[in-house]
């Protein structure tokens, strides 16, 4: 038995050493280094959503953005240089509200007088975006903390990364799959359009100049293209016009996004194709029936999302400010 004992205890230690830098994420993790954590970032995001309500869906996007494409690490965040073009400007992050930018300098800039560098910019926004999510009905979900933020913020690490409108299914599913997300869990991700909106530029094919037979998409409804194209009339000129995803409840986190799109409510291609396509069109049909499952499958992908390529040790920082290295980089 004692052969056994200390056979077991090696191999303990062993498994140990090998623990994936996420594993150590925890939800206690500023309990005793900043206590008020918690409160402060509630509090910050509650007045920021009060006074401008497209900042819910703006951060669920940065973050998402922030994740899926180098890891959630804040890299997002950091603003370009003349030695440096950062992720942020890089052309699918270019229309990214500035809202979700702004709520998470203010955050950080209560917890820095609160407890100054301590709590990471990484951090913050994966419970500022939880957070927000459930302020407007969305599900909550545990987020472990404990992510450092990142030493890199190129923009040309995000081509190929994030998924657009005019991808095709196929495509779609192989970059989540290539970050570990299954069918399901990708679909219920897209509910995030349930709030929000998108310019008219990433639609614009769809109402003006679908086909040679048809210069409106078929699938969407009449009425539906009708208001679209009265809505982004001069788009090309005026590039920060845009409609909300979701046109019967935009700033409501619940399952109309999937209820709307066999209505042809879907308003970017890849909507459609969620519907049109044999492997994804189970999952719409089964989240447009029941809320709670889609809340449950959104809450699990989520938690999934916020710990994709978490950044720990001395790979990573506790950034002073969010949008800049604590000493310069190239």
């Amino acid at each position: 038995m004692g052969s056994l004992h200390l056979l077991l205890i090696l191999l303990f230690s062993f498994s140990l050493t090998f623990i994936p830098s996420q594993s150590k994420l925890t939800t206690t993790y500023y309990d005793k280094s900043c206590p008020k954590f918690s409160d402060i970032v509630r509090e910050t995001i509650t007045n920021k959503q009060i006074t401008n309500p497209t900042t819910a869906a703006g951060t669920l996007r940065l973050f998402f953005h922030d994740c899926i494409a180098n890891g959630c690490d804040a890299s997002i965040l950091i603003t370009s240089n003349s030695f440096n073009k950062a992720e942020r400007d890089a052309d699918i992050n270019l229309s990214l509200p500035g809202d979700g930018f702004d709520v998470i300098v203010r955050a950080k800039t209560a917890l820095e007088l609160q407890c100054p560098g301590v709590v990471s910019c990484a951090d913050i926004l994966a419970v500022a975006t939880r957070d927000l999510v459930t302020m407007v009905g969305g599900p909550f979900y545990p987020v472990r903390l404990g992510r450092k933020d990142g030493f890199v913020s190129k923009a040309s690490d995000v081509e190929g990364h994030l998924p657009k409108p005019t991808m095709t299914m196929s495509q779609i599913i192989s970059l989540f799959a290539a970050k570990g997300f299954s069918v399901e869990e990708m679909v219920a991700l897209t509910g995030a359009h349930t709030i929000g909106f998108s310019h008219c530029k990433e639609f614009a094919n769809r109402i003006y100049s679908y086909s040679k037979s048809s210069q409106v998409d078929p699938t969407l409804n009449p009425r539906f293209a009708d208001g679209l194209k009265k809505a982004c009339v001069n788009y090309e000129s005026k590039t920060t016009v845009s409609v909300f995803n979701d046109i019967m409840t935009p700033n409501k986190f619940d399952n109309m996004y999937y209820q709307n799109l066999p209505r042809g409510l879907g308003l970017l291609a890849s909507d459609r194709g969620l519907f049109g396509d044999a492997r994804t069109k189970p999952f719409v049909e089964r989240f447009a029936a029941n809320q709670t499952v889609f809340f449950n499958s959104f809450a699990y992908a989520m938690e999934k999302l916020s710990r994709v390529g978490v950044k720990s040790g001395k790979k990573g920082e506790v950034r002073h400010r969010c949008d800049a290295f604590n000493s310069i980089r190239t």
